[in-house]
């Protein structure tokens, strides 16, 4: 019987389960029963499952995996919870660091007890209402987000021709120019509406304001009330020093048998 230590945090709502890898020894090959474990209600219950490695390049490395159990390059709320976790089980000794994630090097610092700001890569391949900051995104401006179609409309985009075969994630904005804006988001591997969505929050931040009038510090309002801020720079071509800062919250701690998970994901 294999047994698993785990953490559950949460970032400005986004839900993920953390683990210590820095041995080496968790199967991060199973894709099913990654699955499984971020399932509700037969396993723990998460929006990513965090894997905390350790990396010659830097103070570690951050691997994330989506509810259905594939690898994604990077989660801006799960990158903001693995620093706090990282300081935590000690794989760095302060309050800023540096992390390996498969979209590139992160920097991040812990302001106080609950509040984490990290570096985002630059934000590229940017079309009309589309941009990649880590992970694709299409944005969707609408003037009553609380009828916005996130499930239906956000599937219906998701899988579209038009990005396939990966896919996009799909934000669904209201601006409140100069300086703020609410978004609500379809996930994809969550393949639904998310609490949070870092990404999203710099995705439709960049777009603010290179063509909707929007300026840095942009304060970003997620469908679970909390704020998420974007800073940065633009210079009328290209963004630079993008970060994303906002609350995590260590909720719970335990140990689930790895091997009982089989049952579930059948």
């Amino acid at each position: 019987m294999k047994r698993i230590p785990f953490v559950k945090m949460h970032g400005a709502g986004n839900d993920f389960v953390l683990v210590d890898d820095r041995d080496g020894t968790f199967p991060v090959e199973d894709h099913r029963r990654i699955a499984a474990m971020a399932t509700r209600p037969g396993g723990i219950g998460c929006e990513g499952v965090i894997i905390v490695q350790s990396s010659k390049a830097a103070d570690f490395r951050m691997r994330f995996y989506n509810p259905d159990g594939t690898e994604a390059d990077l989660c801006g709320n799960g990158a903001r919870c693995v620093a706090a976790f990282a300081r935590d089980i000690g794989a760095v000794n302060g309050p800023t660091m540096r992390f390996e994630t498969a979209a590139g090097f992160v920097d991040a610092e812990i302001i106080g007890e609950q509040i984490v700001k990290i570096a985002m890569p630059p934000p590229h391949d940017f079309g009309r209402d589309f941009v990649v900051s880590g992970v694709p995104h299409k944005i969707i401006p609408v003037d009553n987000l609380s009828k916005a179609d996130v499930v239906g409309e956000g599937r219906r985009i998701r899988l579209s021709e038009a990005f396939a075969p990966d896919g996009t994630n799909v934000d669904f904005v209201t601006w409140r120019a100069p300086h703020r804006l609410q978004i609500r988001t379809y996930e994809r591997g969550v393949e639904a509406e998310t609490g949070a969505c870092g990404t999203g929050a710099v995705a439709a931040s960049v777009v603010g304001v290179a063509d909707y009038g929007l300026e840095f510090p942009v304060h970003v309002t997620t469908v679970t009330g909390y704020e998420l801020v974007v800073d940065g720079s633009y210079d009328g071509t290209e963004f630079s020093s993008i970060t994303l800062t906002g609350p995590v919250k260590r909720v719970f701690e335990g140990v689930i048998d790895w091997d009982a998970l089989d049952m579930v994901s059948e």
